[in-house]
């Protein structure tokens, strides 16, 4: 029984990876297509990855705007946190709905209204407007995290902090910021990850100036098709699981998620 059940395991692993490891043996072909099996291995595409001025580029404003919007939504998910869990006032389930309401809009819903509101007030194509539609997706899944951790806050230990005469900023700063710092982290690697992987509302929103790499890449696949395509999705991939590492080394997945 057990040795069916592996086996199951095993065949479900191939299945779910077997595109990644497709995407990752072509990486290596030298044909100028895409093609799998590779006729012959090099590490040509890569070389040429690392020198493609666009990409670099795109890349560069990529993990800058990932940053901003990262920082951004952690400050904005951690005080729309606070007022649902800590507080009870009128209207508090019409915003946990609007806070929510992200997930429940299609992305390309999502990102003609956006630029519908951007276009107006000069916004498209501009940093801060890639920005704002970015917090748009991304805040939900701070305030998801952030409020998990904050429920597993024993209220008694702030009280304790308020007790000995710690004031409210310092109770908070001293006691509350460090026992829900795992889903702060985690929040901001999901927002992170979310802004620098996002190429739908980018797509509406960003046009040469403020190219981010998802729309940077599909540009590159309306005139060409070739392993050069397939070497940068494995070095995002790498990024990606470096991350992932990262969060683990630092704070452990289970208790950040």
């Amino acid at each position: 029984m057990r040795t069916l059940r592996n086996l199951g395991l095993t065949l479900l692993y191939l299945f779910l990876l077997a595109p990644i490891i497709v995407v990752f043996i072509v990486s290596f072909d030298t044909r100028q297509y895409l093609a799998f099996p590779p006729a012959s291995f090099s590490f040509g595409s890569y070389a040429k990855v690392f020198a493609n001025e666009a990409f670099l580029s795109a890349f560069g404003r990529s993990v800058v705007i990932g940053l901003v919007v990262g920082l951004v939504a952690v400050s904005i998910g951690m005080l729309l946190s606070m007022a649902l869990v800590r507080y009870r006032f009128r209207g508090r389930e019409g915003l946990n709905f609007l806070v929510l309401a992200p997930f429940l809009v299609p992305s390309i819903v999502l990102a003609v209204g956006l630029m519908l509101v951007l276009s107006p007030v000069g916004l498209l194509d501009t940093y801060a407007g890639i920005t704002l539609a970015h917090l748009g997706i991304t805040i939900p899944y701070t305030v998801r995290t952030i409020t998990m951790s904050l429920m597993a806050v024993d209220r008694r230990v702030e009280e304790a902090a308020r007790v000995h005469g710690a004031s409210a900023f310092t109770a908070f700063r001293r006691v509350t910021l460090p026992l829900v710092r795992p889903g702060l982290i985690a929040g901001g690697v999901i927002a992170f990850l979310i802004s620098f992987d996002e190429a739908v509302i980018s797509l509406f929103i960003v046009s040469v100036r403020t190219s981010t790499l998802p729309t940077e890449i599909y540009r590159y696949l309306e005139y060409s098709t070739d392993p050069q395509i397939a070497a940068l999705s494995v070095v995002l991939i790498l990024i990606s699981i470096a991350v992932v590492v990262l969060v683990e080394r630092l704070i452990g997945l289970r208790r950040a998620i």
